[in-house]
């Protein structure tokens, strides 16, 4: 899986749609993770937190809501995007799974088409540089398509690595990331590398913003981690 690859978890506790839904999103290009039921949904994210998830709300033991219920009451998985997919087409009951949290709700049988559009616009919102949009940060612009980072008139040369640390930053700026979440985030889960490197990455961005002066937007948080402005 690639570090830079939306991470997708789909809940479903049919195999069949369960497989439908995890070939169309990794065609479009997404890391996919998969759970048969609530439970294993809730173990999912938390061993590897996804940018997003599609959830089946009829299900054994465990129902769909009740599952967002319990990720949007939780501070560190309540801005998960959760798109609702269920067979309820009353108008009371969109209203239910949207009052607990949900962000959508797609009402089966649903186009594959519709509903992958649906995934990429809740990711726009959370990732907005995986799906190539230009970010905006004072005087600094990154565009994630062409790969560019400019600050006022000069273009900066970024490392790849120190590359997905400033779009992290940008994505969601004045939030501190610790450098375990900036690991998962950059490097991905399936890499060790030492919390140290993250600290020599920084000293290259901060090195990399500031070639041309201006002051350092990369802000340490003492026992935190680091946060941009």
């Amino acid at each position: 899986m690639s570090v830079d690859q939306p991470r997708v978890l789909v809940v479903e506790d049919e195999l069949a749609q369960r497989e439908v839904l995890a070939y169309n999103l990794e065609a479009e290009g997404f890391a996919v993770s998969r759970a048969q039921n609530g439970d294993e949904a809730l173990l999912l994210v938390d061993e590897d937190m996804p940018d997003i998830i599609v959830l089946d709300w009829m299900m054994p033991n465990l129902s769909g809501i009740e599952v967002c219920r319990r990720l949007k009451i939780r501070p560190e998985t309540r801005s998960i995007p959760v798109i609702m997919l269920s067979a309820r087409s009353e108008e009371v009951d969109k209203v239910r799974g949207l009052e607990t949290g949900a962000d959508d709700y797609v009402v089966k049988p649903y186009s594959v088409i519709e509903l992958m559009a649906r995934v990429r616009s809740q990711l726009r919102r959370v990732r907005p540089a995986t799906v190539g949009q230009r970010l905006e940060f004072d005087d600094i612009i990154l565009d994630a398509e062409s790969h560019k980072v400019t600050r006022g008139e000069d273009e900066l040369k970024l490392g790849p690595t120190e590359f997905r640390l400033l779009s992290t930053f940008m994505e969601k700026p004045g939030r501190v990331w610790s450098r375990e979440q900036l690991l998962d985030r950059v490097w991905g889960r399936d890499i060790y590398v030492d919390t140290r490197t993250v600290d020599v990455h920084i000293g290259r961005l901060r090195k990399a913003l500031t070639y041309f002066g201006g002051s350092d937007p990369v802000r340490t948080v003492r026992g935190a981690g680091y946060a941009l402005g």
